[in-house]
């Protein structure tokens, strides 16, 4: 895709830089340096879009011609906000909380440049089958799901033969001719397999369920909104 200014990225996530490429983004990478902290009275559905805002504030007085993209992820079960997992109990402690559960995914996305802002947020609804302490602990010793929100990859956990993606998804993947994104999407980088293929070894983690909203959402961003918004830009 081609915008008339320089886009930045502004995440080290490999998974949004992968939805971006994919899209057909040109783009450099640049971590903001922020901390990732949010009012403790602020609503849990309110964070994601609040911390991708705060992530876009620090580039402000830098840009010229640029537009940066941030964004943030959030796992939200009971009104409580799954953070990043700080070590292996923790990461095993929010599986077995999100275990046989219904919980959402909420990405807030800000797109700034120095005539304008617009930010956004998308949420989906994950409902994971019920995990045995086996399947958890295979999980997190073998992805190390540390840079995750709520210690999950989306792309880690499907069972096979499922088409996670939304209609809108869809339609969008179409209009840009690339419908094969959702197979790439299955890659396990680790193991060099796809992880749908990898967890049928019995070596892996079929935990999603059924996914209600946008799949590349919960991956760690709504590209196909991103894209709308571009467009406009």
């Amino acid at each position: 895709m081609h915008i008339k200014h320089p886009l930045i990225l502004a995440s080290s996530s490999p998974r949004r830089q992968y939805l971006m490429r994919e899209a057909g983004y040109d783009f450099t990478v640049e971590k903001p340096d922020v901390d990732e902290s949010f009012p403790k009275e602020l609503p849990v559905e309110q964070v994601a879009k609040y911390l991708a805002s705060k992530k876009a504030e620090y580039f402000r007085k830098e840009l010229h011609r640029e537009v940066v993209i941030t964004a943030d992820t959030v796992v939200i079960l009971d009104n409580a906000i799954l953070n990043k997992p700080e070590n292996r109990e923790e990461a095993m402690a929010m599986l077995s909380k999100l275990s046989g559960r219904t919980h959402l995914v909420m990405t807030g996305v800000c797109i700034l440049s120095a005539e304008k802002e617009e930010s956004f947020d998308d949420t989906t609804e994950v409902t994971f089958k019920k995990l045995s302490a086996s399947e958890i602990e295979f999980y997190v010793d073998n992805y190390k799901p540390f840079d995750k929100a709520g210690a999950y990859g989306a792309q880690d956990c499907l069972p096979a033969g499922v088409n996670p993606c939304s209609q809108e998804e869809m339609n969008f993947l179409q209009n840009i001719s690339r419908l094969d994104m959702i197979n790439k999407t299955f890659t396990n980088t680790q193991a060099g397999l796809p992880a749908v293929a990898y967890a049928q070894a019995g070596i892996g983690m079929v935990a999603i369920e059924k996914i209600v909203g946008s799949y590349f959402n919960v991956m760690g961003l709504p590209i196909h909104k991103v894209y709308q918004h571009l467009m406009r830009w």
